[in-house]
Formats: structure tokens, C-alpha cells, sequence
């Protein structure tokens, strides 16, 4: 098969377009013919170099296709079946697996991150893995949903607990989790607050029922929430963008509200002041990815189109460099979709 690989670590002129062994099923194993698959920001850093990965290695977390295969021990499924990936590798045997904490679990990963991924035109997977999708969902868009309306989800109802009537500050407007944040948070509370630089972006988040979209270029986040939540600030922040809005996340806050992070964009490295967050009595939470019933879960609502994934836009997977050149100018509003 063609697959995308690295097999050192750098730029987008690292990423080689190659052919590579089809893989081998397991019998307890579903093959899939990959019809699309989005990209992350995941892609990027893998590409500069994370600890762990093996090279070469082949990237990719989001996938959607067709059945291709079903391994002997595997019921319930046929081929020529549209279906999604759940974008996670986990043991599926230890206490936390066995309880629904895939996430938890100690071999718990990305696709695609200390695992091969889905930048190739067949990948087996788990059959835990594997979920159907209606004829409603082309191949871009069920691509586009897994990991970061997971992400969102789990952020939002797992770790923030959000409730109806609560003030949502969604950072980066114009990403995957953006996105998909500000559409939850929209259909579980009241007010929705997304940010981003240029006006095209915060136009787009409004059309997903923003109510509130602020430059951050322009005007201290803070101000703007503040003037927006008449003064009072938001009970939740959803952030994933790192140091460059870490300290006006945290001040956008009310009195016990909650800041919810599941990445740095920006960098790994944040100050703060532990005076304003025991005074403040502020919670900090991390959050990573999500489990599989709450994607199963989240999956229930895009699937009756009450949530819906956005694609920006699609590139064959042989021009999967230009696709990485793309993303790293955060010009998109939307998924990055490469096509086999």
C-alpha cells in the first residue's frame, strides 16, 4: 500500500510518500481502506519529534473508511461497512480499561502519536475501535469529528462538568476543538465566548452560535469577557492554546471558576500567581482526549446533526507536505483532510 512516513524528524520535507507492507490481521482485527483522514496539530509535533516514537513512522489520528475485512473472531461488522476510527490506542485488560477509562490506562495513546496512524490506505484496528457511521456523514466530514470532538466533550461534561446556564470562554476559534467546543458548550449552557485574530474566523464561530467573538489582538481577552458577562467573568474556559493566553484565560474567569486545558500550542511553559488562583478559589484541570463511551456518547449528537464537523479544506495524501506547510500558517477554520 502507499503510506506517508518519516523516518527522521523535521520539517514538512521530511514526510515521504513510499509504498509499505499492507498490514497483517489479527484475527480479533477489523482491515479498513482509509477514505480520508484529518489532520491534527498532533501531526506537526510528531513530525519535529516527540519522545517515544519509533521511526519511521507513519502519522495520522483521524480516520474514515470502508470495512475491507473482518477477522475470524470479530461479529457485527461486514465489508464494505462506512465507519470511524476512535483515534486512541489503550491494552483493554487492565482495571482502568475494564472500568471505561481508556484514557487512564498506562499504554494509553494517540493514533498516530507512539503508534502508527491512519496516513496510509489501510490500517487494521480493534474491533472496540471500530464504529459505524450513517450514509448522513461523507468521509471528510466523519474524519473530522473523532479526536476533537472527544477531546471537547471530555473537557466540557467529563472534567468541567458543564451545567445549563453557565458562561463559556472558548480559545482558538479556528481550531478543531474550537470548533467543536464552542458547538457543545452552546447546546449544554447559555453563553458561548470564542477568540481569534481575524474578523473571517469570529464570523464563522458566530454562524456555530458563538454569541460573543473577541480578537485577542485587539483588546485584552479579560476586558472583553468582562464587558460581555457584565463584569462578572465566565465559569468556564476552555483552553488548549498554552502560554501566549495562559495568564488572560486565568483572568477571565469569575470567583470559582474553571479553567479546562488539553494542550499547548503555544509551549509547554506557564506562569502563575497561586495567590489569585486559592483567592479566586479557581480550579485548574487538565484533560486528555477522552474514553470510548464518551466518544460513543458525543457521537449520538453529531450523528443526528446537532453537532457538526467542519472541513476547511482537502489535499491528496501524496501532497501531505504542503497539507503540514498549511496548517502550520493557522489560516484554516476547520479540519485538514488528506485523501488516499
Amino acid at each position: 500500500m502507499k503510506a506517508v512516513r518519516i523516518h527522521e524528524f523535521g520539517g514538512p520535507e521530511v514526510l515521504r510518500y513510499e509504498d509499505v507492507p499492507d498490514p497483517q490481521l489479527r484475527k480479533d482485527q477489523i482491515l479498513v481502506r482509509v477514505k480520508a483522514c484529518a489532520m491534527n496539530h498532533l501531526d506537526l509535533w510528531v513530525r519535529k519529534g516527540l519522545p517515544g516514537v519509533k521511526l519511521p513512522h507513519i502519522l495520522g489520528s483521524d480516520v474514515a473508511g470502508e470495512i475491507v475485512e473482518v477477522g475470524e473472531y470479530v461479529s457485527g461488522f461486514k465489508t464494505g461497512q462506512r465507519v470511524l476510527l476512535a483515534p486512541m490506542h489503550f491494552c483493554n485488560r487492565c482495571a482502568k480499561c475494564a472500568a471505561g477509562l481508556q484514557n487512564q490506562c498506562r499504554e494509553f495513546t494517540v493514533l498516530g502519536n507512539l503508534v502508527d496512524g491512519g496516513n496510509c490506505e489501510l490500517i487494521a484496528a480493534p474491533v472496540v475501535n471500530v464504529i459505524p457511521i450513517p450514509d448522513s456523514l461523507d468521509f471528510n466530514q466523519a474524519a473530522s469529528v473523532p479526536l476533537v470532538f472527544l477531546t471537547a466533550w471530555h473537557m466540557l461534561v467529563g472534567r468541567a462538568g458543564i451545567r445549563p446556564g453557565q458562561t463559556v470562554l472558548v480559545l482558538g476559534a479556528n481550531s478543531g476543538v474550537g470548533i467543536a467546543g464552542i458547538q457543545i458548550a452552546k447546546s449544554c449552557t447559555g453563553q458561548v465566548s470564542p477568540t481569534d485574530a481575524e474578523e473571517r474566523t469570529r464570523g464563522r464561530a458566530r454562524e456555530l452560535a458563538a454569541d460573543h467573538a473577541i480578537n485577542r489582538y485587539q483588546r485584552k481577552t479579560r476586558g472583553a469577557v468582562r464587558e460581555g458577562t457584565s463584569r462578572e467573568g465566565v465559569d468556564i474556559v476552555l483552553e488548549h492554546v498554552g502560554p501566549a493566553t495562559w495568564d488572560e484565560s486565568l483572568r477571565s474567569l469569575k470567583p470559582a471558576g474553571t479553567l479546562v486545558t488539553c494542550g499547548a500550542t503555544t509551549g509547554p511553559h506557564v506562569g502563575i500567581d497561586l495567590r489569585f488562583v486559592y483567592s479566586r478559589q479557581l480550579s485548574v484541570l487538565g484533560s486528555y482526549m477522552g474514553t470510548v463511551g464518551e466518544l460513543h456518547e458525543v457521537l449520538k449528537h453529531v450523528f443526528s446533526g446537532r453537532l457538526r464537523p467542519v472541513v476547511d479544506r482537502t489535499f491528496p495524501l501524496k501532497e501531505a507536505h504542503a497539507a503540514h506547510e498549511y496548517m502550520e500558517r493557522s489560516q484554516m477554520f476547520g479540519k485538514i483532510v488528506l485523501i488516499p
